[in-house]
């Protein structure tokens, strides 16, 4: 085949999946959720089989400990997140008030009663005020939405569960798939795929849940209100680098100005706290477990999100990453190319 041929029938496939993808977001989301638990653990369960079990006995160790760890969480800390959540929803118009008479005891010019950032304060008290037991609903409900309860406890594992047993039969059939001629090129770039997945997803998507469970452990040793939910969603979006940490530490600052303003030694605590995780994350966490591997620009994994997540959903937020991945590790081979053919070289090649 032409390359013009292959390149039609490669873009078709892909327009396909896409198409796919499109029509059947909803119904994917467990099945894409569960190739992503086998592929987040298969390392784990490769180093179970050095260690001397089988395949079987590795992937039902694992999913051993998932269901306790899944129970744990779901006995203790999803109900005090949300608990907690809808608390912070719920107390944010008490908040923007006494935020208010903070800025009207200290600057009194800029809380006259026309001034914008009186009005602003008022207009923010009363949306909070009038909204907060609906926004906190909102929350909790889509959340459920999203990962709808009974798919994610059912069908989710036992996709997981299947696709990480027999994961390494699954890629050896995928790469005797693969077109003679490229195979050896596809291979190279499926390995640098891998790579970058390895370091960030599973590298970056590890130093998050430490990260979160530090901050959130910490806050509510300090007695923070709301350290659960601050802790767990700076951890959470930590995978952006400084920014979890930033907004974190933002937030918790300032509950611990509300809570802590009698005793400011506690808000220096607390501000601690992030910038004891930033250098545990940046000096230990990172190194060992992301190392030197090729990673994601902010801006790019930014994007890749908004992009994906527009198209498709949560779907697309689950893929965007890998598909950001995959786009990134195929563009720097097509500028290798570019630079190592005639384009690129044809002046030279002409004399000039």
């Amino acid at each position: 085949m032409t390359v013009k041929e292959q390149a039609r029938w490669w873009g078709i496939g892909l327009a396909l999946l896409v198409l796919v993808m499109w029509l059947l977001g909803d119904v994917m989301l467990p099945y894409v959720a569960g190739a992503a638990v086998a592929y987040f653990l298969d390392p784990v369960a490769d180093r179970l089989e050095r260690l001397g079990c089988s395949r079987v006995m590795a992937t039902v160790i694992i999913t051993l400990v998932a269901i306790f760890a899944f129970i744990l969480a779901a006995l203790v800390v999803i109900p005090v997140f949300f608990n907690q959540l809808a608390a912070l929803v719920a107390q944010a118009p008490t908040y923007a008030l006494q935020l208010q008479a903070f800025l009207q005891e200290q600057i009194p010019a800029l809380m006259e009663p026309d001034s914008a950032v009186r009005q602003t304060l008022n207009d923010i008290a009363e949306a909070l005020r009038a909204r907060s037991g609906q926004i906190a609903n909102t929350l909790i409900t889509s959340a459920f939405t999203v990962i709808d309860v009974v798919i994610f406890i059912v069908v989710v594992p036992v996709v997981a569960f299947y696709l990480l047993l027999d994961w390494d039969r699954m890629i050896a059939s995928i790469d005797g798939w693969l077109p003679l001629d490229h195979a050896v090129t596809i291979r190279e770039l499926a390995r640098e795929v891998d790579a970058v997945l390895a370091g960030f997803v599973r590298g970056q998507l590890t130093v998050a849940a430490i990260q979160g469970t530090f901050y959130a452990v910490a806050l509510m040793l300090v007695g923070l209100q709301f350290g659960l939910v601050v802790g767990l969603a700076a951890g959470m979006i930590s995978f952006i680098p400084y920014v979890g940490a930033t907004l974190g530490g933002l937030v918790a600052i300032g509950l611990a100005l509300f809570q802590f303003w009698a005793e400011p030694w506690w808000i220096g605590v607390v501000a601690a706290i992030f910038v004891a995780g930033q250098v545990i994350e940046g000096n230990f966490l990172t190194p060992k477990l992301v190392g030197g591997s090729v990673g994601l620009h902010p801006v790019w994994l930014l994007f890749s999100l908004s992009v994906f997540g527009a198209l498709f959903g949560f779907v697309g937020m689950l893929v965007a990453v890998p598909m950001a991945a995959t786009i990134g590790v195929f563009s720097r081979f097509g500028i290798r190319q570019y630079l190592a053919g005639p384009l690129y070289h044809s002046s030279d090649d002409n004399g000039s």
